[in-house]
């Protein structure tokens, strides 16, 4: 009795770790359930593969609830995508792991982070405004929304000091 209650009250706080090829099909799975267009594992295996790719990832009870994955290039850095399982969504954890990855990225000498948002994704935008990421430019189109329409990317630019 004591068993269930402590799991139906205690927090499970996701724990925070890099990603490695190991995780390709969760890390798939997460990105398909998140956006319109997921990438394959296959896709997600030969990104981990990759020396110049730096990916974390949050598990609890063994399953992957989140991911940010970001390519590192000449002391700069573009988070190509973060994924936060719905189940986990606003309870900071997107926020904790941005945090724990652009430290990494600062350590390993990065000086400016880049990314693309669509402009429609306001808690996306809400977190990275909180992190400190500014515009830098706007790509009209360039994403097509669930219904097929057109929805703008907003270049987002943060520098690491």
């Amino acid at each position: 009795m004591i068993g269930l209650l402590t799991r139906l009250f205690s927090r499970n706080e996701p724990v925070l770790s890099e990603a490695t090829p190991r995780d390709a099909a969760a890390i798939a799975k997460l990105h398909a359930a998140s956006f319109n267009r997921g990438w394959s594992e296959d896709e997600i295996e030969r990104l981990l593969l990759e020396r110049d790719v730096l990916t974390h990832r949050a598990v609890t009870n063994g399953r992957t609830v989140g991911f940010i994955m970001s390519r590192i290039t000449a002391g700069e850095a573009e988070i190509l995508s973060v994924a936060i399982s719905t189940s986990y969504r606003q309870r900071g954890l997107a926020r904790r792991m941005l945090n724990l990855h652009m430290g990494r990225l600062a350590g390993m000498g990065v000086c400016v982070i880049f990314l693309e948002v669509d402009e429609g994704n306001v808690a996306a935008r809400r977190l990275y405004q909180r992190a400190g990421f500014a515009e830098a430019g706007r790509r009209a189109g360039y994403y097509a929304n669930a219904d097929g329409k057109p929805a703008t990317a907003l270049v987002l630019r943060r520098g690491l000091a």
